[in-house]
């Protein structure tokens, strides 16, 4: 979809406005970074012995612009929304639970409110138009561009841009399929190679869900070299309100957890315009969902935990938040050889 500028009478894409941000996105403070790894390396412990804690911790200098991270405030934003793809049986769970897990949330009693608090992430929980699905992406676009240009500015409103840390999760029932269809879009491959069973298909229900999403990308076609255009076409708004939450905290180079499948999919969008536009985030997790590594994998991304987890709702993110703060723990409270008065021979 195209809107033409009144100004000129030239047509311009929707997403103009978000490629004019993706090209002034800043890099990492290097001098942070390598301050941090520098400290690293003078204190008490054999160089490298934290393994990958060390490196989230020069990951995290960098991208704050200070030697020392810290993690005061960690916010955590959960997008909720709901897909007209679901029509398609595409999964064993109606679309009236995406409301009532959302009431489950503010009430405190899901999974990602107890990790939250035990890990000390403030939890926001964003509902996008849930009596008001997408549109059946099989038979027309999922939403038109002023749908998701709107959920794209939406996930930039959410973020707190005063945040240390930034933690992503979603729900919504349908998403892995609007997941699977996008990675497909974007990368190619068979549908088979990024669907699976979501919230609990059988066999033969991932079998009729891979052929959906086959069904959609080939309804719509051409979307490999369009990122935004495959998003409105075949995603859904707490996918694109994800995408406008990465690419904003990359304009404040606020660090990114992502949490599974869903969000990383929302991410390609980024990565596949812009490549390098995720250096600012990690992955929380390894999920269950069996696509999830293979994404994870194209984009060159180790994730920090890997727990078996396929549940959702940002939970992947929020336990890697615990491992991150025992980095920075580590890096900012260890002494150093010469404060402790030990021997630093080679």
């Amino acid at each position: 979809m195209q809107n033409a500028d009144p100004g000129t009478g030239v047509a311009t894409a929707w997403w103009a406005e978000f490629d004019e941000m993706l090209g002034k996105v800043p890099g990492p403070d290097w001098s942070a970074h390598d301050a941090a790894r520098e400290r690293q390396d003078t204190l008490t412990k054999p160089q490298g012995a934290l393994g990958r804690l060390e490196d989230f911790a020069c990951w995290l200098a960098g991208w704050q612009g200070r030697a020392k991270p810290v993690l005061d405030s960690a916010q955590m934003i959960v997008f909720a929304g709901n897909h007209g793809v679901t029509a398609q049986g595409v999964s064993p769970f109606p679309p009236d639970v995406t409301a009532q897990m959302v009431a489950n949330f503010e009430a405190g009693g899901a999974a990602i409110c107890q990790i939250c608090e035990a890990v000390g992430a403030k939890l926001d929980v964003v509902p996008i138009d849930l009596d008001r699905p997408t549109r059946d992406m099989t038979v027309e676009p999922a939403m038109s561009g002023e749908e998701c240009a709107a959920a794209l500015a939406l996930g930039k409103e959410a973020v707190d841009g005063a945040a240390d840390i930034l933690l992503l999760g979603e729900m919504g029932i349908g998403n892995t399929t609007a997941a699977a269809a996008l990675c497909h879009a974007l990368l190619g491959g068979d549908a088979s190679d990024w669907t699976g069973p979501g919230t609990g298909l059988d066999a033969r229900g991932v079998s009729r869900k891979a052929e959906v999403v086959s069904r959609a990308v080939a309804f719509h076609g051409g979307l490999r070299s369009s990122p935004f255009e495959a998003l409105r076409c075949v995603g859904g708004r707490e996918l694109a309100a994800i995408t406008g939450a990465i690419l904003y905290a990359r304009l404040r180079r606020i660090p990114v957890i992502l949490d599974g499948y869903v969000c990383t999919a929302a991410a390609l969008v980024l990565e596949k315009s812009a490549p390098g536009a995720l250096g600012h985030c990690i992955a929380g997790h390894l999920s269950a969902e069996p696509a999830h590594e293979r994404l994870l994998v194209h984009l060159g991304m180790e994730p920090v935990v890997k727990l078996g987890m396929r549940l959702g709702e940002g939970t992947g993110a929020a336990v890697a938040l615990g491992v991150l703060r025992s980095a920075v723990a580590a890096h900012n409270g260890m002494a150093t050889f010469a404060q402790a008065h030990v021997d630093n021979r080679d």
